[in-house]
């Protein structure tokens, strides 16, 4: 716990913001001195004053309409990341359902993982992308194919890392659970499932990651909602101010689900570290 602290201290966000204020003021210099087009590339201030009013509410507050937190809270911001942050929940779950039971019973049985190991070979260099007419023809425009892409997108960082997971249990393990007389079942449960949750973690990190970036190219495709489908609005009129607002949302979103993810994993194995706390 000390360690995930030591990430947080002052002094290593000190650090850590170096760079990027330097890159900002750079950036702000540039802008200002007349260099770079505004059009193409708008200052820092601009982005900020643009994410502001992305930001807030589009409509002036009447309380006979609604609430006061109703009023703020729907401004075109927080709409396009709940839509987006929904998506990505929704086909991650499908994808990591999917692929969770899978591994599992590919890494537990060599018979299994004879049958479906060549064809998760075939498919699993196939990037989510290269599916959006197939998906688009299966389920039309709207929530379904970007689902289906951000499904694709973590169903393979799950499932290969649940089968390295079951795959690399430590023998010890398996012959003191023998030696105890433990059968297949209680083996797999206590034993196996266990020791391969670091692996299996990992993995569901690095998938809904991969669920986040596939969210923005589908939302540029199929649905009249989310970052994505803003960014590529704004793109249509120029506005690069509102571009660049809506990558640092992204971001800003993506790091939060990422420290979230992180502080998940530490905390569901704190028994793997020894940790007590």
């Amino acid at each position: 716990m000390s360690q995930a602290k030591s990430h947080f201290s002052p002094a290593a966000v000190l650090r850590g913001s170096l760079v990027p204020v330097l890159v900002i003021a750079l950036w702000q210099i540039l802008s200002t001195s007349g260099l770079i087009n505004p059009v193409v590339l708008p200052s820092p201030v601009q982005v900020v004053v643009r994410w502001w009013a992305y930001l807030l509410p589009t409509e002036a507050y009447d309380p006979a309409q609604s609430s006061w937190i109703l009023w703020a809270l729907s401004g075109e911001m927080l709409f396009d990341a709940w839509s987006s942050l929904y998506r990505v929940v929704l086909g991650f779950a499908v994808g990591a359902g999917l692929a969770l039971p899978l591994g599992l019973a590919m890494g537990g049985n060599p018979r299994i993982y004879a049958l479906f190991d060549p064809l998760m070979q075939v498919l699993r260099p196939i990037p989510p992308i290269a599916y959006i007419p197939l998906a688009i023809l299966w389920f039309g425009l709207g929530n379904a194919p970007a689902v289906f892409l951000i499904a694709i997108g973590a169903f393979f960082p799950v499932l290969m890392n649940t089968i390295a997971g079951v795959r690399h249990v430590d023998g010890i393990y398996l012959r003191a659970a023998r030696n105890l007389g433990a059968g297949k079942l209680t083996m797999f449960v206590r034993v196996i499932l266990p020791a391969a949750t670091p692996y299996i973690l990992a993995g569901a990190r690095i998938g809904i990651g991969t669920a986040f970036i596939v969210v923005i190219v589908s939302e540029m495709i199929a649905v009249n909602s989310g970052l994505g489908f803003r960014i590529l609005e704004a793109r249509e009129f120029m506005w690069s101010d509102k571009i660049i607002a809506g990558m640092f949302t992204i971001g800003l979103l993506g790091l939060a689900i990422d420290i979230g993810m992180n502080r998940l994993n530490n905390h569901l194995l704190r028994w793997h570290r020894g940790l007590e706390n």
